[in-house]
């Protein structure tokens, strides 16, 4: 595998990547965290595009231009409400990191940026959260060659911490 797999900690509107990955709510519609960011950078286009898709459940992908971002494309995926372990959580989260990538693919992005879905106000335990990215990217990439690099797009010294401990198992 030549994808190059880092985590970085900043800001994802800023990212010049050919995609970012949303941390969206299944109406497409905004709101908190790192999904109102998205939209507040990227013009009240995103919200229009996303209007004509018409919503997206949890677990899937769908993709919109990136407008006024420097990324190309933003592939927007709802991740799990944490209810405590036992509604499909686990499996709704890798099916995001792996339904995204297939998105991507539509477009042969080369650079991918994603937020840590579902850690924030839908209460995902982060560590397992990071410990599934992880390991979906890592399963998910040898299908996708043209990658060139993924971001695991960090918003504080925690998050960045738990994705390059998690990082280094698979760098051994």
């Amino acid at each position: 595998m030549n994808t190059q797999v880092v985590a970085w900690r900043g800001d994802i509107t800023q990212l010049n990547a050919d995609a970012i990955v949303n941390a969206a709510n299944s109406a497409l519609a905004g709101g908190g965290g790192v999904d109102g960011a998205i939209h507040r950078a990227a013009g009240s286009e995103l919200l229009q595009a996303c209007r004509k898709i018409g919503g997206c459940p949890p677990g899937q992908a769908v993709m919109t231009e990136g407008f006024k971002l420097p990324a190309k494309f933003v592939i927007h995926t709802v991740g799990p409400i944490w209810r405590g372990g036992d509604c499909d959580e686990n499996e709704i989260l890798a099916a995001c990191y792996r339904n995204s990538l297939r998105v991507a693919a539509t477009k042969v992005c080369k650079s991918i940026a994603f937020s840590a879905i579902s850690t924030g106000v839908y209460g995902f335990p982060k560590e397992q959260a990071v410990s599934i990215a992880v390991k979906e990217i890592y399963q998910q990439l040898p299908q996708y060659p043209y990658i060139e690099q993924l971001v695991f797009c960090c918003f504080d010294e925690g998050m960045l911490a738990l994705y390059d401990a998690e990082l280094a198992k698979y760098s051994a």
